[in-house]
């Protein structure tokens, strides 16, 4: 297989008609000019120049080599091009894998920025249900980016964008408006939004409730999507457990942290860590960071005093 270098010298001795000149525009011996011709004759089991009394000539098999040696060349050159926009910004793709609740609560500012400032860069977005599918596509070359929850088993990098509480959605008539924050066992006795089995966050809401000791109730409703199952317990459907990441659009329901709170972690994880597109992208949402990502505490009521 001859280098690119080898073409280039077989290009440039052609086109200056000597190996003493080409030897100079290439910045190179005219001894290791000749060596990479012979090279080249040896690949191709043909002279590809007669040496002349004063300068060369291009044999047939030389003339048609070096007519490839251009497209080659040229091909070279744009690939060049081609690499450097893509890591300025000005072209390429990026293909994002998210959970699907983080789309309109994380990614929607960072991708319209890119939308007005790399308008040549796609941007590929795919929403996910499960944290662990998500990593399944990413090491499979389906993403390049993954935003979400942490997943069940990885050995990939993860960077930690920031935490988000996980809360209980109830209707805004609900008897859990009275309270600062909601223990897990007090969904025992209530009607449960739940979760469609697949569903990555059901998943980790039957495993957090088997940590903890509590049996939840049998649903009286399942479904796909964090968001829709925050909208019908805030509908007086039930109550459901969600990720803060699901409350947008807010529902009019009662919001309430856990009792003890809990957290998880938003993550970001990416394919080729050195690209320059996508270290990028990261750094504009590690600079962005996470919105306001817990519930709001209702005051405590203040403690009576006796009197005196």
């Amino acid at each position: 297989m001859l280098s690119m270098r080898a073409l280039e010298c077989l290009v440039t001795v052609v086109d200056q008609g000597s190996l003493t000149k080409a030897a100079a525009v290439l910045h190179m011996s005219q001894p290791a000019l000749s060596h990479q011709v012979a090279a080249i004759e040896r690949e191709l089991g043909t002279p590809v120049i007669e040496r002349l009394a004063r300068g060369i000539r291009p044999t047939a098999a030389g003339l048609a080599a070096v007519a490839e040696a251009r497209v080659a060349l040229a091909a070279a050159d744009r690939a060049v091009l081609a690499g450097r926009r893509v890591a300025a910004g000005a072209g390429g793709r990026i293909k994002i894998a998210c959970a699907e609740t983080m789309t309109a609560w994380v990614l929607v500012p960072v991708l319209r920025s890119w939308r007005r400032r790399f308008p040549d860069v796609e941007l590929d977005l795919k929403e996910y249900t499960s944290a662990d599918r998500m990593l399944e596509v990413l090491q499979a070359g389906g993403a390049d980016v993954l935003v979400g929850p942490r997943p069940t088993r990885t050995d990939e990098h993860a960077e930690v964008l920031g935490q988000e509480e996980i809360v209980v959605v109830a209707s805004a008539e609900h008897r859990f408006r009275g309270l600062h924050a909601v223990a897990l066992a007090e969904l025992s006795a209530e009607p449960l939004v739940h979760y469609d089995p697949g569903n990555g966050f059901g998943v980790w809401v039957d495993q957090f409730a088997a940590r903890r000791g509590v049996v939840l109730p049998q649903p009286v409703l399942r479904t796909g999507s964090p968001r829709t199952a925050a909208q019908l317990a805030a509908a007086g459907m039930g109550v459901t457990i969600a990720p803060f990441s699901a409350l947008a659009p807010r529902p009019d329901g009662t919001i309430r942290p856990l009792d003890p709170p809990e957290l998880r972690d938003v993550i970001v994880i990416v394919a080729a860590p050195h690209d320059d597109l996508l270290r990028r992208f990261v750094s504009d949402l590690r600079r962005r960071g996470l919105p306001d990502a817990r519930a709001a505490r209702p005051a405590r009521p203040a403690p009576l005093r006796r009197a005196v």
